[in-house]
């Protein structure tokens, strides 16, 4: 690899992070005590409705604290949460136009990852904001033939204070939100599953 190819390469990747962490954000439920992280989802892709997508190990509780990037503490409330998925969504009652430096995630379209992509995470390791880690991916395919994968694997480390933040590729695009550590390995819930399963929450009940 040349060092232009390199230079080019980290320049890359410093945007890509730089735009994940205006979407990340710091979430702590109501009366714990530690805190983790969640993404800004768009979840009508117009910017009507702002929902915040964690993992439901953090968001334990029905109401919650949102730190945005740009600093700002707004409240949330859990609109649904999936503790066998380690998923929530909660919403906020927040216009985010005058956040500027707070945007929502762009999430990966239908391309397949490969084994070897960069992955970067970002999370709130104790007192730091946004911090980044850079890995691999490790394994791509279904646990069970023909099927959707139930995680991203990738070979990462996540330090507590990154679980419910964002998994994405070296364009900063979302792949995943991070879980946990599992056999040294970072597991990430993928992107459809999130979307799938945040469209059965939504979906009005049956009559």
């Amino acid at each position: 690899m040349t060092a232009p190819t390199t230079a080019g390469l980290a320049q890359e990747l410093a945007a890509a992070v730089d735009e994940l962490r205006r979407a990340t954000v710091r979430v702590q439920a109501n009366g714990a005590a530690a805190s983790g992280a969640g993404v800004l989802w768009d979840p009508a892709g117009d910017g009507t409705r702002a929902l915040v997508i964690t993992n439901a190990h953090v968001a334990t509780r029905a109401q919650a604290t949102i730190r945005l990037s740009d600093g700002a503490v707004v409240r949330a409330r859990v609109v649904a949460r999936d503790r066998k998925r380690d998923l929530a969504a909660l919403e906020l009652d927040l216009d985010l136009e005058p956040h500027t430096a707070a945007g929502f995630a762009h999430v990966r379209d239908a391309a397949p990852l490969r084994v070897g992509e960069l992955v970067i995470a970002v999370g709130h390791p104790g007192d730091m904001s946004g911090a980044a880690a850079l890995g691999i991916v490790h394994t791509v395919g279904g646990d069970r033939a023909g099927g959707t994968p139930q995680w991203v694997r990738a070979d990462l480390r996540l330090a507590p204070g990154f679980s419910g933040g964002p998994l994405a590729d070296a364009s900063g695009r979302l792949i995943g939100i991070n879980t946990m550590m599992h056999g040294g390995l970072a597991l990430a819930v993928p992107v459809t599953l999130v979307e799938s399963w945040l469209r059965r929450a939504q979906a009005p009940a049956a009559s």
